[in-house]
């Protein structure tokens, strides 16, 4: 990896930090607009530097993206909404450099670990990978963020949902190391693309937001999403997904869409 989605240009300890959005964070929606994996992974990763070291692991991550979130330079900060030594609410923000305008918020609930393996249990098998399909054509053509991520397509589910394997090509901020939650979040909200029940070129199907709960933390760079989106007849719908690693199931996720006709 040579590649990262940000550069920090700017801040010290007593101002919030500037990083450059590379073209690599670009959206299928627009080169101007930021893919939602991106921000939330920066996003996570101040999170994560806020509760190093106080036996507590983040549980939740809740984005929701407030505005169009530009390719251009952005500023972040995390704090902590509600202490506790067993249970903390956490909040990180995402702005526009330019005109100090919101654009994404991340939302975490960071609980206390303790030794639960003898009673540990998944709901689902692991997802084991097999022979990769072709990625979506509309995948394939893009650039920008589809151009960050390995997509090994997989053969749908028995329900019918489509099932994915991805991993990031790329570093997060320069070339400092990532962390494997990091990591995940640099793919999880592709979720979208992966279980998507309407063609690109006709629809508009944005999420407003995505949600990932994580009864254990992820581990490595390869994560497995099965995915599928319900679209109602107002114009609104949701894609639900269950989320894997190498040794087997670790959460979920679930993301709002806006859908709209071309």
């Amino acid at each position: 990896m040579t590649e990262s989605y940000y550069r920090r240009v700017h801040g010290t300890d007593a101002e919030d930090p500037v990083f450059e959005s590379s073209r690599l964070t670009a959206s299928v929606w627009g080169p101007d607009l930021q893919h939602g994996s991106p921000p939330l992974a920066l996003l996570t990763r101040e999170i994560e530097q806020l509760i190093a070291g106080s036996g507590q692991r983040i549980a939740r991550l809740s984005l929701d993206i407030l505005g169009a979130i530009p390719v251009a330079p952005v500023r972040v900060r995390a704090r902590v909404q509600r202490p506790g030594r067993r249970i903390r609410l956490l909040e990180a923000e995402m702005r526009a450099h330019h005109d100090d305008r919101p654009v994404a918020r991340l939302s975490v609930w960071a609980l206390a670990t303790d030794d639960t393996g003898a009673v540990a249990t998944d709901r689902h098998p692991p997802l084991i990978e097999v022979p990769a399909q072709p990625p979506p054509a509309w995948f394939a053509q893009s650039t920008g963020y589809a151009r960050s991520v390995a997509w090994r397509g997989q053969p749908d589910s028995a329900d019918g949902a489509a099932v994915a394997w991805l991993s990031p090509r790329v570093h997060l901020v320069d070339s400092e190391p990532t962390t494997a939650l990091q990591r995940l979040a640099m793919v999880v909200d592709s979720a979208n693309g992966i279980g998507a029940a309407l063609d690109v070129d006709e629809y508009i199907f944005m999420n407003t937001d995505t949600v990932v709960h994580l009864h254990r933390l992820p581990a490595g760079e390869d994560f497995g999403l099965r995915a599928r989106a319900s679209i109602g007849p107002d114009g609104v719908g949701a894609t639900t997904a269950e989320l894997f690693d190498r040794t087997g199931f670790i959460g979920t996720s679930a993301q709002s869409l806006l859908v709209q006709r071309r």
